[in-house]
């Protein structure tokens, strides 16, 4: 985004600033601090990952953790703008105009995070895999949360954007939400799913919802595979009455 004054084309006159969520700065010429960079873009990643699933799988409980982000960066842009507390990037101020708390990429890591393990750990279960190895992958997927949360959040000290107050208000923002986020969605919106489907508009959108189903990929495999096979049946019984004309 750029903020400018533009007199009779003289475009020397223009002052830039740059959009704070993909203008990341590091050291020149340290490795660390690049990785750190690169690694504070993952809630970028996260929200174009969102949009993604959404657009292709249309799930009413996807739809809601997104709705919960959301909410979470419109409340940590009210914090900012009542706490007003400056980022500690001296220097640095013309590109970073934004107060900085508490942080947005620490709340929105751990908020994430803290979904994703109440997600993985309460309300997914795959009836066909063994406990053992449903665990397991649950507990890496749980600990993968926290480390990329863990990991955005020291790069936003490290490189400067915030200091380790405003990281940690943040994260402990991100976290009661989370919280509160998916207590509201497991008790309260959930029992509504199957009305809200049933919805003009969410039929007419192929909104759907899979509480219900123990493990959506094998459901959608075995679906896929059965009416495959029917219309491989019914493709062979034309051809076979179009050889026998």
């Amino acid at each position: 985004m750029a903020e400018s004054t533009i007199k009779s084309g003289d475009y020397s006159t223009i002052q830039w600033t740059s959009l704070s969520i993909t203008h990341v700065e590091y050291p020149q010429g340290e490795w660390f601090g690049k990785i750190l960079a690169i690694t504070s873009l993952l809630p970028l990643v996260i929200i174009i990952a969102f949009t993604t699933l959404i657009i292709f799988r249309r799930d009413l409980h996807t739809i809601s953790y997104f709705l919960g982000i959301l909410l979470n960066e419109a409340i940590n842009f009210i914090l900012k703008h009542l706490i007003k507390e400056l980022r500690p990037c001296k220097g640095r101020e013309i590109l970073h105009t934004e107060y900085g708390m508490p942080s947005s990429h620490s709340q929105f890591m751990w908020f994430f995070s803290m979904y994703l393990s109440f997600f993985v750990l309460i309300r997914l279960h795959h009836g066909s895999s063994s406990f053992s190895l449903e665990s397991l992958w649950k507990y890496l997927v749980t600990l993968g949360g926290f480390v990329a949360a863990s990991l955005v959040s020291y790069s936003r000290i490290y490189l400067q954007y915030h200091t380790s107050m405003q990281v940690i208000c943040g994260a402990m923002l991100g976290v009661v939400f989370a919280v509160i986020w998916f207590t509201i969605t497991q008790f309260f919106l959930t029992p509504l799913y199957p009305v809200i489907t049933s919805w003009p508009i969410c039929e007419l959108l192929m909104i759907r919802d899979s509480t219900l189903i123990p493990n959506v990929m094998w459901f959608e495999y075995t679906s896929h595979r059965t009416e495959s096979s029917l219309l491989f049946r019914t493709r062979q019984r034309k051809l076979a009455s179009m050889k026998a004309q």
